[in-house]
C-alpha cells in the first residue's frame, strides 16, 4: 500500500544518489533510505563507486547505529563484512522498517552480496522501489523478495529513477551516454581561461577518470591548448575526439602528449566502441551538439567575467542541484 511519506523519502533517496552520477560508473548512481513505520528517517546511503557497498548497504549500516548506538561497525568498510554484522547483530531490530531504494535490489554475488539476501537475512517488512533492475547479472530482487513475504511496492518516483539510471541503461543496452559539460561564470560567460573553483575543477576530472572518450570542440583545443587528463584525482586520461574540419594540428598542445590515449579528430561522432562519452566546448560546440546530446552537466560561479555569455539550449530540466566548493553544480536533461 503506498504511503503520504513514500514520495519524499525517494526524493531524499535520489538527492543521495545524485551526487555520485556518473563517479559509479559502469555500475548505476544508486540512493537508499530506511525508515521506521511512521516516516522518520534512520539512515541515508548513496553508492559511491563500483566495487564499494552499495546504497542499501550503507543505509542500513547508519540505521544499524541510529538503532543500537553500537559505533563497532563503523570501522568496517567491506560490504561483506557490513553484511556479516549486520546479519549477525541485528537482533530482529529491522522488522517494522522500510527501505526505500531507487533501484531493485540486487540478486546476484558479484564484487559485493547480494542487496535482496541481505534485506530478507534483516526481516526488513517492506521495501519501495523506483526503477527495475533491468540487468541479465542482477535483476530479480523484488520478485524474491516477495516470494519471502516482504511487501514490495514498485514505481515511486519511477520517472525520476529512470532518468538517475540513464548511464546504466546506456551501458546495458551497449550504447554511449553523452553528456555535455561546460563551466559558466555568473553572467553566463564560458571563455577567457579558467572559471571554476579547484572543487569543481577536481569533480571534472573524476568525472573524467569514469569516461572512456572526451569530444572537444576544435576552437578550444586551438585557443587554449588543454591536456584535458584527470590529474586532480590521479586518474586515467579518456582517449580524445576533436570536433573538427581540421586535419593537421600542432602536436605541442598538451593534449596530444598524454601516453596511453587515442586521439582522433573528425567531423564526425564515431562513437560506437565507446560507453561514458563526455563533450566540452563553446557555443559552437553546444551549437553542433544539440541535436545529440540531451544531458547537460553545469558548473555555475559566482563571479562576474567579460565576454559574451554562452546560449543554452531551449527546455532544460533541472534534475539535480548541488554547492560544490563556491560554485554551484547542475544536472539537466532535454526531453528528445
Amino acid at each position: 500500500m503506498v504511503r503520504a511519506y513514500d514520495t519524499p523519502l525517494m526524493q531524499k533517496a535520489l538527492k543521495a544518489a545524485w551526487a555520485y552520477q556518473i563517479l559509479t560508473f559502469p555500475n548505476p548512481a544508486v540512493g537508499a533510505v530506511v525508515s521506521d513505520d511512521a516516516g522518520n528517517i534512520l539512515g541515508v546511503g548513496a553508492h559511491l563507486q563500483a566495487g564499494s557497498p552499495h546504497a542499501e548497504v550503507i543505509a542500513l549500516k547508519e540505521a544499524y547505529v541510529a538503532l543500537t548506538h553500537d559505533h563497532a561497525i563503523d570501522a568496517l568498510h567491506d560490504s561483506r563484512e557490513i553484511h556479516d554484522y549486520l546479519i549477525l547483530h541485528h537482533r530482529s531490530l529491522f522488522h517494522p522498517l522500510t527501505l526505500h531504494v531507487t533501484l531493485e535490489p540486487c540478486h546476484h554475488y558479484g564484487k559485493t552480496p547480494p542487496c535482496s539476501h541481505l534485506i530478507q537475512m534483516l526481516g526488513i517488512k517492506r521495501v519501495v522501489i523506483g526503477s527495475y533492475d533491468e540487468s541479465m547479472q542482477a535483476k530479480g530482487g523484488g520478485a524474491y523478495l516477495q516470494t519471502c513475504g516482504v511487501e514490495v511496492e514498485y514505481g515511486c518516483e519511477k520517472e525520476a529513477c529512470d532518468r538517475l539510471l540513464a548511464p546504466f541503461t546506456c551501458n546495458i543496452q551497449q550504447r554511449p551516454f553523452l553528456f555535455f559539460k561546460v563551466a559558466l561564470s555568473a553572467n553566463g560567460v564560458a571563455t577567457g581561461g579558467t572559471i571554476s573553483s579547484l572543487e569543481s575543477r577536481t569533480r571534472v576530472h573524476a568525472l573524467r577518470d569514469r569516461c572512456d572518450l572526451l569530444v572537444i570542440g576544435g576552437n578550444t583545443v586551438r585557443i587554449d591548448r588543454p591536456i584535458l587528463d584527470a590529474r586532480l584525482v590521479r586518474g586515467k586520461a579518456p582517449d580524445i575526439l576533436i570536433y573538427s574540419h581540421q586535419k593537421v594540428w600542432d602536436k605541442s598542445i598538451p593534449l596530444f602528449g598524454v601516453q596511453n590515449r587515442h586521439v582522433s579528430i573528425s567531423d564526425r561522432l564515431a562513437l560506437d566502441a565507446y560507453r561514458m562519452v563526455m563533450i566540452e566546448g563553446g557555443q559552437a560546440m553546444l551549437d553542433a551538439m544539440e541535436q545529440s546530446v540531451q544531458w547537460y552537466l553545469i558548473f555555475r560561479s559566482p563571479h562576474i567575467k567579460e565576454g559574451k555569455a554562452l546560449i543554452l539550449p531551449q527546455g532544460l530540466e533541472l534534475c539535480y542541484c548541488e554547492t560544490i566548493g563556491e560554485d554551484t553544480l547542475s544536472w539537466y536533461y532535454k526531453r528528445a
